[in-house]
């Protein structure tokens, strides 16, 4: 449903059928994203069941390696975004939005967006995995759906910059990988 309300054909219809929602979109789809992912944590903490993995002893070096990476993400992305834009106050108050949540005219592409495109969403997913110390049944589920909720939304964002940005964007996606730095990775070794 999330990635449903960012989809280009939802946006636009929201646009033209209500003249300056544009104001409050973000607010809206950040509360409902925030409102509907309270059940899901609900549901998920109500289950009592026994560990399927645990971080323990070597495996907690990689944990925390996955967790200090999520957190270089989410700071190397927010030198490119702006929060006021994130979080939908910008829009309330200019009245317009941008695909790439700031005032810029054109996508980032260097620091971590030189090796990734989606810094945060490639840090959420790193979250997701790493965050808690024991993993059980119902927390696995719930963290593949958040991952498949995660990968959709970073696809959607593809194709919502992809429209903004045309041949510049599709340029950059040709040397920059999507969430993790494949193509860094071969360039580098290829020297």
């Amino acid at each position: 449903m999330h990635s449903f309300l960012i989809a280009p054909s939802v946006t636009g219809y929201m646009r033209s059928r209500f003249p300056g929602s544009d104001r409050w979109y973000r607010i809206y789809y950040n509360s409902f994203s925030l409102v509907t992912l309270i059940p899901l944590l609900y549901y998920t903490m109500s289950f009592e069941s026994t560990a399927v993995f645990r971080w323990e002893g070597t495996w907690q070096v990689l944990r925390f390696g996955f967790l200090l990476l999520a957190f270089i993400l989410f700071r190397e992305g927010a030198k490119k975004y702006a929060l006021d834009y994130f979080l939908g106050i910008k829009q309330l108050q200019t009245g317009k939005s941008n695909a790439l949540l700031n005032d810029k005219k054109m996508f980032a592409q260097t620091g971590a967006f030189g090796l990734i495109r989606h810094p945060w969403y490639a840090g959420s997913l790193l979250l997701v995995w790493s965050a808690l110390p024991t993993y059980t049944a119902a927390t696995i589920i719930i963290s593949s759906i958040l991952s498949v909720y995660l990968i959709a939304g970073t696809l959607l964002e593809e194709r919502k910059i992809l429209a903004e940005y045309g041949e510049s964007y599709r340029l950059y996606q040709k040397h920059v990988s999507m969430l993790f730095p494949w193509k860094w990775l071969v360039h580098r070794l290829g020297r």
